[in-house]
């Protein structure tokens, strides 16, 4: 986050526990205006819990939350209007969709010709225009995603929280969504704080994301930072797929994508890693293959290769050959006590 940039969001010491179980165990955030900002972990690692207690649907038990300048429940913050996206959108079946979405400026007695021009503003903004009139049950899983976001653009938040709100889409439906979103996120500009247990849905939309584990913020950076640079063992396996070694008494890690299969009597290049070991299993997706390897010196890695030339009976006929393997050194970090750093 740039260091001049106005916060509409600032966490400080977040603490919450439900009897003998603490789901929220210190957490500080600063999150900018305008920013995609994602909450990313496993179940049970504290980020709904968070989210809640910024909406207010939850008290924190120590720590305090402050919304666009001033702490929440003040009066500082009802200038600071915040909206919840649900994961099972909570649209009214037997209201129309253009009924759905106008329903928050109706409660707030929105003039009639006012609250119509701003609801087909609303679903011009997610791609729905001319839908007024259908029933939520007339739509598909995404386009009710759509209505459910429509409803909350709708009232013109200043941050808009969103708790998994992909999770029940299938996973084509669930990726142009995910582009849907920050494409929707960038043109109104608002303030998105989203939840989620999927790191690719993280990696792709967030300006930056914070990883959840055990009540707890690991890191916090842009998507290529925490990818490229995890900081702890754990993120280094819990986003994407890391291999870990051990040489020499250091335990570091490697990303599948970065290892590469040396061809038979090809000379690596001066300064790179090299190891020798067997392929146990081969993987075919499709666009890449995956290796499965298990090394001489002890260990196993898991190695992704593109498809650019080999088809699918070439790649499969080499489980169980010997292969050789070669990384970079910019490419390794090394875990030190649940840190890591570049070697």
């Amino acid at each position: 986050m740039p260091p001049q940039a106005e916060i509409d969001v600032r966490v400080a010491g977040l603490r919450k526990s439900y009897g003998d179980v603490t789901a929220v165990d210190g957490v500080d955030l600063e999150i900018g205006r305008g920013e995609f900002f994602t909450m990313l972990g496993p179940s049970g690692s504290g980020k709904t819990t968070t989210l809640r207690m910024i909406a207010g649907f939850e008290r924190p038990d120590e720590g305090t939350v402050e919304l666009g300048g001033g702490p929440s429940g003040s009066g500082k913050t009802t200038t600071l209007r915040m909206i919840t996206v649900f994961q099972d959108y909570a649209l009214f079946p037997h209201m129309s969709v253009g009924e759905n979405v106008g329903y928050g400026l109706m409660v707030r007695k929105v003039p009639r010709s006012e609250r119509a021009e701003r609801v087909t503003d609303a679903l011009r903004m997610v791609r729905l225009d001319g839908y007024e009139k259908r029933r939520p049950s007339q739509l598909s899983g995404g386009q009710r995603q759509r209505v459910a976001l429509a409803r909350a653009l709708v009232n013109r938040p200043r941050v808009l929280l969103l708790d998994e709100p992909l999770g029940a889409l299938d996973l084509k439906l669930r990726e142009e969504m995910q582009i849907e979103l920050k494409a929707i996120q960038q043109q109104v500009g608002i303030t998105f704080i989203y939840v989620t247990h999927d790191q690719e849905e993280a990696l792709t939309m967030s300006d930056r994301l914070a990883v959840f584990n055990d009540g707890k913020i690991e890191q916090i950076g842009a998507p290529a930072e925490v990818y490229e640079h995890p900081a702890s063992e754990f993120i280094a396996g819990f986003i994407g797929v890391s291999n870990v070694l051990e040489r020499d008494g250091r335990r570091f890690t490697v990303r599948p994508e970065k290892i590469r299969l040396l061809g038979d009597g090809e000379q690596p290049e001066q300064g790179v890693h090299v190891e020798e070991g067997r392929i146990r299993d081969v993987v075919y997706v499709g666009a890449i293959t995956r290796y499965h390897v298990d090394l001489d010196a002890g260990g196993e890695l898991t190695v992704v290769s593109q498809n650019l030339e080999s088809g699918s009976s070439e790649v499969l006929e080499r489980q169980g050959s010997r292969v050789r393997l070669c990384w970079r050194p910019e490419h390794v970090f090394v875990i030190e006590t649940g840190t890591t750093e570049g070697s």
